[in-house]
């Protein structure tokens, strides 16, 4: 009697399907912690940005005239790239010119979520989509159209 030995096919079938179900799982924790630190690196340069402002603003008395092209001339900023969301973003004076903001728009369901779940302390106040946040709702829509304001003083 001869001796056969190798594998069957139902065999190598479970171990390319194990192979595909880590791989799928390495992916989905790669995503994850990617998502986290890019959110990470925008919570800094937003810190960073209100700082800048303050220094740049804080002997005239007022913020009137902060924007994002006079941060670039300035030097604060190297470009007009958000630091998270869509590039219409935009630094404003408050009306009273006692404070500003840091306007990011375009921002997924889940990035707002995680910018309203606290205020900062650099930021008096979060406003998510023009309201302000509350502890039983954060305001945010579930597509890319959520709108996020720090308003700094």
């Amino acid at each position: 009697m001869r001796m056969e030995s190798g594998r069957s096919l139902v065999e190598i079938v479970g171990v390319i399907a194990i192979g595909m179900a880590m791989t799928a799982g390495a992916i989905g924790i790669y995503r994850m912690m990617r998502q986290t630190q890019e959110r990470t690196i925008a919570q800094s340069q937003l810190e960073q940005i209100a700082t800048d402002v303050k220094i740049l603003m804080e002997m005239r008395g007022d913020y009137t005239g902060v924007s994002v092209d006079y941060l670039i001339k300035a030097g604060a900023l190297d470009n007009n790239h958000a630091p998270i969301g869509g590039d219409a973003w935009s630094v404003t004076a408050s009306a009273d010119g006692v404070g500003f903001n840091i306007n990011l728009v375009e921002l997924t369901n889940s990035e707002c979520a995680y910018f309203a779940t606290a205020v900062p302390k650099w930021a008096k106040t979060i406003l998510v989509n023009g309201y302000e946040v509350s502890q039983t709702s954060n305001n945010c829509f579930s597509g890319n159209t959520n709108e996020l304001t720090f308003v700094v003083e």
